[in-house]
């Protein structure tokens, strides 16, 4: 007697994106059915920031833990890829999740023997506004279909030696696994389906088709008619088969943030003493063209805090708007001692603005007039309190991107706050659609402190953020920037070449050489050519690289001093050009 289950889901309308699932699984002519498949589609905004998934299993036969292993597979994934961070992109919290789940299949299946090893296929799907990101591993397949257009997506991980055939790449099967990843955009009305080799065996592509194309019928019903044909055409092992429909996509040009910054309310200009959702305002920090920072005090704490309004004149301005979103949604997510706290204004407010902690202290720039020559054990510390919130905002894939001394503020205590977080980069968000023109805007902020990339392509990466540091740690030695550039945006680089870097020591003969070399490094143009990773800057401005002074030290007298050389050289054509003209 065959074990059958079946499965359907219901869907909420959270956002606009609406995805229809059907799936039936049978152990059919086996005791056991070591299949297993799972989808979810969210009923909270993880449905809108992770967007639906689904997948499926087939567990390595031979092994007794086979139904375990596939079990695991399908609904840890899940679990796990929805407990990730929204900044995220689904490629950096698929591959995550996948990776901590094999090598935990992998460290189980060590300990026991090979009948009791946990091996599985896994193919994923997941939807997520556009786009379709997808996950595989094994034999188990996902096709697509469009207008009755059928396409395998996966490749079969399968060796054949004679007549016999073999996993030749299975979740649990090594420590590390390279999972096969690709993502294609979506259009209304497709499908997808992911099968086990017990259907996909025995069924050809347009039998598929065929059955999908009888509307009248439930996914649910046209997923357990594909495993009932598969079985009556023979099959002799598990047969699953689970059904994604796109039924609705959302909008592309204009996001859910988009809609509720338009029924809200740019205030007007504040003055001391006016009030606004229960704060009173004590002072203006900060005005500029594009918006206004209020000191602002709680009715009914007395919390002192931030307020960061918009101005008036980008009223009409949905890039502008999308920006400020952004920050808001931002710095409700981040939490780390050295990034400046977002607070939470009143769910009822009419009104456009951020709330922030209020930071008692002085900006960087203001330490830096008020110490010239700082030693580099001081510069030092101050590089490494700015890395501790860099690399947290590397971890959340994010970008901040307009880096410089009065976007760091020092508290009372010394410790350093990054501040203003309106140009900060999302990935996970890009993914969405949402706030679409804030990611393509035109670079914000000064070329001096903009890494190259991202001012001549608008690419950007940690890299950018890394470059800014670098910069920042020339200046405070120095007192000056270590290109001479076109102001921008008056008059924008063309490439690389406009940023030829000045040495440090041309101002400061104290500092070392070795600490020379690493800012040069740091300030490469080309981010390929820069440090890789913060802690590897930072190390090489604490302890001499001898690969970088071996290397300088081997390069022409024009490339290690070339504003000495050229120097010289005008100095030896002066002298030679008197002595002619005496002569």
């Amino acid at each position: 007697m065959s074990h059958c289950w079946c499965l359907k889901l219901e869907y909420d309308s959270y956002t606009s994106l609406v995805v229809n699932v059907g799936g039936y699984s049978c152990a059919g002519k086996q005791a056991q059915n070591q299949d297993a498949f799972a989808a979810l589609s969210p009923t909270n905004s993880d449905k809108y920031y992770k967007g639906v998934v689904g997948c499926i299993a087939d567990g390595a036969s031979g092994c007794a833990q086979a139904k375990l292993a596939s079990q695991l597979a399908v609904t840890q994934f899940i679990e796990d890829y929805y407990c990730t961070p929204a900044s995220w992109p689904v490629k950096t919290a698929g591959a995550k999740v996948l990776s901590a789940l094999n090598h935990w299949l992998y460290h189980h299946s060590q300990q026991h023997t090979h009948n009791q090893a946990l091996l599985t296929t896994f193919t994923a799907v997941v939807i997520k506004s556009t786009t379709a990101y997808l996950f595989h591993a094994g034999d188990s397949r996902l096709y697509h279909i469009r207008q009755q257009q059928v396409e395998q997506l996966t490749r079969d991980h399968r060796l054949f030696q004679g007549k016999q055939s073999y996993l030749s790449q299975a979740m649990g099967a090594a420590l590390h696994i390279e999972m096969d990843y690709q993502q294609l955009d979506v259009q209304q009305g497709d499908i997808f389906i992911l099968t086990t080799d017990g259907v996909h065996d025995v069924l050809t592509e347009q039998m598929l088709v065929q059955h999908l194309s009888q509307t009248e019928y439930s996914l649910e019903v046209q997923a357990k008619n594909i495993v009932q044909q598969a079985l009556a055409q023979g099959s002799s092992d598990n047969l699953s088969c689970l059904l994604l429909q796109v039924a609705q996509l959302p909008n592309e040009n204009l996001s859910e943030a988009q809609n509720k910054l338009q029924q809200q309310v740019i205030p007007p200009v504040l003055q001391p003493g006016m009030k606004i959702d229960g704060y009173e305002v004590k002072s203006l920090l900060h005005n500029s063209s594009r918006s206004h920072l209020y000191l602002v005090q709680s009715l009914q704490t007395d919390e002192k805090c931030v307020l960061k309004a918009p101005s008036l004149n980008f009223a009409e301005d949905i890039q502008y708007l999308e920006n400020f979103a952004r920050e808001q949604w931002v710095a409700r997510r981040i939490n780390h001692p050295n990034l400046i706290k977002g607070l939470t204004k009143p769910d009822s407010s009419q009104f456009q603005y951020l709330l922030y902690e209020y930071v008692e202290g002085q900006t960087l720039r203001q330490w830096m007039y008020d110490n010239p020559k700082p030693t580099l054990e001081q510069v030092r510390q101050l590089a490494k309190s700015i890395i501790k919130p860099l690399r947290a905002l590397q971890r959340l894939h994010m970008v901040h991107r307009d880096l410089k001394p009065d976007n760091i503020m020092l508290d009372q205590q010394g410790e350093i706050k990054l501040i203003d977080l309106g140009a900060i980069a999302v990935k996970g968000l890009t993914e969405l659609g949402a706030f679409n023109n804030a990611e393509k805007e035109y670079p914000q902020g000064s070329a001096d402190y903009i890494a190259p990339e991202y001012l001549l392509d608008n690419s950007y990466s940690y890299l950018t953020d890394l470059f800014s540091l670098a910069v920042m740690v020339y200046e405070i030695l120095t007192g000056e920037l270590p290109f001479k550039i076109a102001k921008y945006p008056y008059q924008k680089p063309k490439n690389y070449q406009a940023w030829q870097y000045r040495s440090l020591r041309e101002k400061r003969v104290d500092i070392p050489l070795w600490f020379d070399l690493a800012l040069k490094k740091a300030l490469s143009p080309n981010p390929a050519k820069r440090y890789q990773s913060f802690s590897e800057f930072y190390h090489d401005l604490c302890t001499p690289n001898r690969s970088l002074i071996s290397q300088h030290q081997q390069q022409p007298l024009i490339k290690r001093y070339p504003v000495r050389f050229w120097q010289v050289l005008s100095s030896v054509l002066f002298i030679l050009l008197v002595a002619q003209v005496v002569s």
